[in-house]
């Protein structure tokens, strides 16, 4: 366990994630506030000529294509990314672009498809060819930085979940190395800073929920957590391509790291307004209605998600119909009253949360125990043991709905 937790805080302090458009929903462009405390070289003192990441024209063609990426328009964006592709063959962007795009097709599975792996693991070493030959002609080549310890930390990242330690490992290592190259030009972009916000909050974060690791920090930089969400909101603010990853990594960070509902769902409603047909944003933004009360709006999203599963739209498929499901079964049973509705929604929620293999979750677990409680109002008793009979199987013996379970099936012997 302590060699797995390791490989997480190796993960999770390099890899860069995935670049984003964040919409303006003004007429005039945002005004950059970068802070000279987070700058270690003012831009003045670096040679950008031909970097195509701080280019203007570039960063207008590409508007549209990275918002159909988060929007989960696969193909649109990616007829762009191969045009750029075509007039730059010897550059990082246009590669690394394809296989953030192929990532995202991922995402929604909880990475558990490995259907796209063979096809990312290609973009992202193109990615760090290209990268690392940009940086043997010229080290101070900051962009080939910044693409290479992206590149090498989606690739890090995957290799760790598909348990190919080594790889990861390895990756991890190049990732670091090159994010602290790359930090010389935080004041170029937001996007330079991105990785540093990143690595400052969760070198803090993870030795203060894993205390096994902070012997292992000894060998890392020091982190500031305050400094990294400060650090993060203001490329969210400010960041060109990474403004949307940000948002992303805020809302996830508020939400689940700091325990904070209250800033993160706007953050989330934002997401899933602007990209309604990103799978993620949508459920994460469903979870995020449902545990904030609002359930006028979570029903309506959850009825969207299943709309959109239905209709085959990528992304949407059983983890997404979990969420859904289950949501709509408490709201019809608590909300309305409407038990063979709620019963129903119980069920397919079942049924989804079997076929991606996510029975140890708590929507598995209490649509069982829902069920199982509706079936013995009804005295059904067949029914009820059969789904307090599930919960005994896949709930950790520590938990009150095993602990319910288990006195049921006591109380009721066959």
């Amino acid at each position: 366990m302590l060699q797995k937790i390791r490989f997480i805080l190796l993960l999770t302090l390099l890899s860069l994630p995935a670049w984003a458009q964040q919409i303006d929903t003004t007429k005039n462009p945002p005004i950059r506030n970068i802070e000279v405390e987070n700058v270690d070289v003012m831009p003045a003192a670096i040679n950008t000529k031909g970097w195509l990441l701080l280019d203007k024209d570039i960063q207008t063609e590409l508007d549209g294509a990275v918002q159909n990426l988060y929007n989960f328009k696969f193909d649109k964006a990616e007829k762009q990314f191969r045009s750029l592709r075509r007039r730059y063959p010897h550059h990082p962007m246009p590669y690394f672009l394809l296989g953030l795009s192929t990532w995202w097709k991922i995402v929604p599975s909880n990475v558990q498809t490995k259907q796209y792996d063979n096809i990312f693991f290609a973009y992202m070493d193109t990615a760090i060819v290209n990268g690392e030959k940009l940086y043997e002609a010229d080290n101070k080549n900051y962009e080939a930085c910044f693409f290479l310890a992206a590149a090498y930390g989606f690739d890090a990242r995957l290799h760790a979940e598909r348990k190919d330690w080594r790889k990861a490992t390895v990756s991890s290592k190049n990732s670091l190395e090159y994010l602290d190259k790359s930090r010389e030009a935080n004041g170029l972009s937001p996007e330079f800073l991105f990785g540093q916000a990143l690595f400052n909050y969760y070198a803090v974060w993870i030795p203060e929920n894993y205390p096994l690791l902070k012997p292992v920090l000894l060998f890392f930089p020091k982190g500031n957590k305050q400094l990294g969400i400060q650090q993060l909101r203001n490329v969210a603010d400010n960041g060109f391509y990474v403004g949307l990853e940000a948002k992303t990594f805020l809302m996830r960070i508020l939400n689940n790291e700091e325990n904070n509902p209250a800033l993160a769902m706007p953050i989330s409603r934002y997401l899933a307004t602007n990209y309604p047909d990103n799978a993620y944003f949508q459920r994460f933004y469903d979870l995020l209605c449902f545990n904030n009360g609002e359930f006028r709006e979570c029903e309506r999203v959850s009825h969207e998600i299943l709309d959109k599963l239905n209709r085959g739209l990528p992304g949407y498929e059983g983890i997404s119909g979990r969420y859904a499901t289950y949501f709509l079964g408490w709201l019809m049973q608590n909300k309305y009253k409407d038990i063979p509705k709620a019963k129903d929604y119980y069920q397919r929620c079942i049924v989804f949360a079997e076929s991606t293999n996510d029975t140890a979750g708590g929507f598995y677990l209490y649509s069982n125990l829902n069920l199982a409680r509706l079936a013995e109002r009804e005295k059904d008793k067949a029914a009820a043991r059969r789904y307090y009979e599930a919960v005994i199987e896949h709930a950790d013996h520590k938990l009150e709905q095993y602990k319910e379970a288990k006195a049921y099936l006591k109380k009721n012997k066959k």
